[in-house]
Order: C-alpha cells, then sequence, then structure tokens
C-alpha cells in the first residue's frame, strides 16, 4: 500500500463557478482531514482553492499553503491555513507544493491550475517523481483536456503507456481509492519520453 500522508491539490481562485465544484472541493478536503491526510495547496483565500482548504480545516485537517509573496502582499492568501510556506517566485512554489506532496489532485480550475497539471505530468514523464496524480472530472470539466492528450498520441507527440500516468474520477468519494489502489509508476520510464 502506497504511504500517502500529503496530497496536493491544484484549483481555481474564482468565486463564479458552479456550485457543484465548490461543494467538490469542500468534500475532497473533508476526505483528505477524515483520512488524516495533510492538504498541500497554493494557499489561496477564495474559489474552489478556499473552498478545499474550508472543508479539509472545518473537519479538523491540517493544511498546508505555499504561495508567492507578492500575493501574501496581495491579501490573496488564507489566513485559515494551519501552516504556511512563503517563496519568492511562482516557480519556487509549483516546486515546493511538488517536493512536499505524496500525490497529485487536479480539481477544475483555469490556465494556472492546467500548467500546474501538466507540468506536474511533464515531471512524471521525465521520472522526476512517481507520484499517483489524480483528475477530478468534476461534470465532465476535463473531457476536452483528455481528448486532447488522446490526440497527442494519436499524432505520436506521446506514447500510449504516458496516459497510465494519471487517473481520472468523477467523484471526490473515488479519489482516494484511486491514489491507493491506482496504477504504479517506475521512474525508469524515462527512457521512453522521447518518440
Amino acid at each position: 500500500m502506497k504511504d500517502i500522508k500529503s496530497i496536493a491539490v491544484y484549483c481555481a481562485s474564482s468565486n463564479k463557478v458552479r456550485e457543484s465544484y465548490v461543494a467538490a472541493a469542500e468534500k475532497l478536503g473533508e476526505l483528505f482531514a477524515s483520512n488524516g491526510i495533510r492538504l498541500i495547496y497554493g494557499d489561496g483565500g477564495i474559489g474552489l482553492m478556499a473552498a478545499v482548504a474550508k472543508g479539509c480545516l472545518d473537519a479538523g485537517g491540517e493544511v498546508l499553503g505555499v504561495i508567492p509573496r507578492f500575493m501574501v502582499e496581495q491579501g490573496w492568501n488564507n489566513p485559515r491555513s494551519t501552516e504556511t510556506i512563503v517563496t519568492e517566485t511562482m516557480h519556487e512554489r509549483k516546486a515546493t507544493i511538488c517536493q512536499m506532496s505524496d500525490a497529485m489532485v487536479a480539481l477544475p480550475g483555469g490556465i494556472g491550475t492546467f500548467e500546474e497539471l501538466l507540468e506536474c505530468l511533464t515531471w512524471k514523464q521525465l521520472g522526476l517523481h512517481s507520484n499517483p496524480v489524480v483528475i477530478l472530472n468534476v461534470d465532465g470539466y476535463y473531457d476536452k483536456l483528455l481528448s486532447c492528450i488522446d490526440l497527442m498520441v494519436d499524432e505520436q507527440m506521446m506514447r500510449p503507456i504516458h496516459k497510465e500516468m494519471f487517473v481520472v474520477v468523477n467523484t471526490p468519494e473515488e479519489v482516494l481509492s484511486a491514489i491507493f489502489d491506482g496504477p504504479s509508476w517506475d521512474p525508469s520510464t524515462r527512457r521512453l519520453a522521447a518518440i
């Protein structure tokens, strides 16, 4: 069984999102807390970022926020986080979140969330980590991205095996089993990174 103590969540900072996304984020945070898993996220105080943290904290869980200094200066941080790490750059923020996490989950989000998810998958493809990655496809939000990944495989931009780097689920309740019971990734597959 995988030793999972901290899970990173990438998600939207928008408050103007579907209620089903907010509910999924809060439920995911609650599930982390009830299973003794620390949430690691970008420390945002609004949108789905705030919702996942609220779900975890309200259920008695621990939340580590990682945020660059300029965002703290804008007041974008979440004062409720159990612990906060302030970085100097966005690159440092992403690296810190990845290094401190045992698995990663992507909730619906904007371009920043997509960028974080795709960078995390790129690092996995290159053998820089082998952590489980789960896409929580609430209401089919990621359907078009998944179709684009299929196209990448069809066009030989990536190998079919690289679709095994992540698991797609539709509900928060499926996330932990996807992480704990999902396929393991061998970092030596970096030899297959190039086509």
